[in-house]
């Protein structure tokens, strides 16, 4: 269970792309600014206030430094290994297959939960943009899971499903497609911002944490999800001019950009309509997405940003802008399925590969004869993500997304010194300045977010680890490629589903390969 897939092999198959390097340090922050700024800050923004208020904006401070220092361990391997396995494939190459598979396993959450939060914050957005243009009033039970006052969310299930149909019969993403998108996304933002923080009160701002620095670490490790998308920055090493000096920046200026968005967005709410904690009859802060919290936000008719399941729109009409608001509304709805389409991406590239790997069935790695797509995994994948969308609040899938997301940076980050121990004389395009402060730091702090998530996502994830150990031993490591002597590198099949995030509109690609 320690084989390892041979590095020169992975290596030996990268080489054939040949990647043109063009990109400099502002197209990298561009790129960076581009994939982080998406989902989190429009659907988490009510999670968090419930369990920090105000001090949540320290909150994503926290959690951009934790991203800030993993991303540099991950740029070193990226640049090392430019395959399109990401932590998984890197793993394999330094730790072994077991904890590979772990790895694997675990980014099963961070893409599959992930969309399934992402079609439940668009559902929250497109169901409130159509009440308040045609004054209707959508029942919740259809609206809203059975954790969140209602029986099931049929419009997150809707673009689940049309996401899939789209990945299975075959969509190439476009890179000017998805500039379009973001440039939609941050124009929303900063709207947002231009219009909120001139009728800021101060007072809105105290008590600035009632719950404590607990409450702060908490919501952080739920905020850690705004900055899903980073590592694309990192993947994008192989294409990077001197990436020795401009990666750190790329990496660091995206990051520090993107935490100045979301403070100023976050500021935009607190200081216009407050963001205090909703408490129970004992006095306690309800959990956010449970059924207590649900009840009592019915009994306020919904005035309090916590109870808001659209919170920067609903903010808008609070402050007297309620046509703007269903602007930022109708902005959410037309961006957000991207993220679910690019997030549906990573989960079959992940599983596509392990499949090839014969770590699982072959049959997940099928092509459509008439398509030419992974038309059996993205139909799986597609199937979890719509019962993950009907049924689940959106902060519980976005920490039980994290919680995979966290172990697979933290083993990224042991990797790195693991394979700088082993292999000292490798050639690396990009070296992790002070790996033995910078790789320990973010080892401890996705420790650090992670413990801090509630407990029922870290019992999840530990129920989720186990059955991934189960399925190892008892199917994948005896069916296991490696094991069986067979050096294969499947990481740029031609049929290998795209990347994650698209690439800029001209940057070099390995070429515009369908889904």
């Amino acid at each position: 269970m320690w084989r390892v897939k041979p590095l020169d092999a992975i290596l030996a198959t990268a080489e054939k792309k040949s990647l043109h390097r063009s990109l400099g340090a502002f197209q990298l922050t561009m790129l960076g600014i581009g994939a982080v700024i998406g989902t989190g800050i429009f659907v988490l923004t009510a999670e968090a206030a419930q369990k920090a208020g105000p001090g949540m904006m320290l909150s994503f401070v926290i959690a951009g430094v934790v991203c800030a220092v993993a991303a540099l361990c991950y740029a070193e391997m990226a640049s090392m290994v430019p395959v399109s396995g990401s932590a998984y494939t890197y793993s394999y190459a330094v730790m072994g297959e077991l904890i590979a598979w772990m790895v694997g396993w675990a980014l099963i959450l961070e893409y599959a939960v992930a969309a399934g939060a992402v079609s439940v914050g668009w559902s929250g957005y497109v169901v409130g943009l159509i009440e308040h243009t045609f004054h209707i009033d959508i029942p919740s039970a259809l609206v809203l899971g059975p954790f969140d006052g209602g029986m099931i969310n049929l419009p997150a299930m809707a673009i689940a499903a049309l996401v899939t149909w789209l990945l299975v019969i075959g969509t190439k993403e476009s890179a000017t497609v998805n500039a379009i998108l973001v440039a939609i996304k941050v124009a929303a933002l900063t709207l947002f911002i231009v219009l909120a923080l001139p009728v800021m009160r101060s007072e809105q701002f105290s008590p600035f944490a009632p719950l404590g620095f607990g409450g702060i670490s908490a919501a952080a490790a739920s905020i850690f999800f705004a900055y899903v998308g980073f590592d694309a920055v990192s993947t994008a090493a192989e294409e990077t001019k001197n990436p020795q000096r401009n990666m750190p920046i790329g990496l660091i200026g995206s990051l520090g950009i993107c935490t100045i968005f979301y403070l100023l967005v976050a500021a935009g709410v607190i200081g216009t309509v407050g963001a205090q904690p909703v408490f129970g009859a004992g006095g306690q802060p309800l959990d956010p997405g449970s059924r207590e919290l649900a009840a009592q936000c019915a009994a306020l008719g919904d005035n309090a940003v916590v109870c808001s399941k659209e919170a920067l729109a609903w903010t808008l009409r609070q402050i007297g802008w309620p046509q703007i608001g269903n602007l930022l509304g109708l902005a959410a709805g037309l961006a957000l399925p991207s993220v679910i389409l690019m997030m549906m991406f990573g989960q079959t590239r992940i599983f596509f590969v392990m499949s090839r790997d014969g770590l699982l069935p072959a049959a997940f790695s099928k092509i459509h004869p008439k398509f030419n797509t992974p038309h059996v995994i993205t139909i799986i994948t597609g199937v979890a993500v719509a019962l993950f969308a009907a049924f689940f609040p959106v902060g519980q899938l976005a920490n039980i997304s994290n919680s995979g997301t966290l172990f697979a940076f933290a083993a990224v980050s042991i990797a790195v010194m693991v394979i700088r121990r082993k292999d000292p004389t490798r050639h690396r395009p990009f070296r992790t300045p002070l790996i033995y402060v910078t790789a320990p730091i973010a080892i401890a702090g996705c420790l650090y977010l992670f413990f801090s998530l509630d407990h029922k996502s870290i019992i999840l994830f530990v129920i989720w680890a186990a059955i991934g150990l189960a399925v190892y031993f008892g199917y994948s490591r005896s069916r296991s490629h490696v094991g069986r002597g067979i050096v294969e590198v499947h990481e740029d099949d031609p049929e290998v589903p795209p990347v994650p995030v698209p690439p800029m509109p001209g940057a070099p690609t390995p070429g515009n390969k369908q889904a």
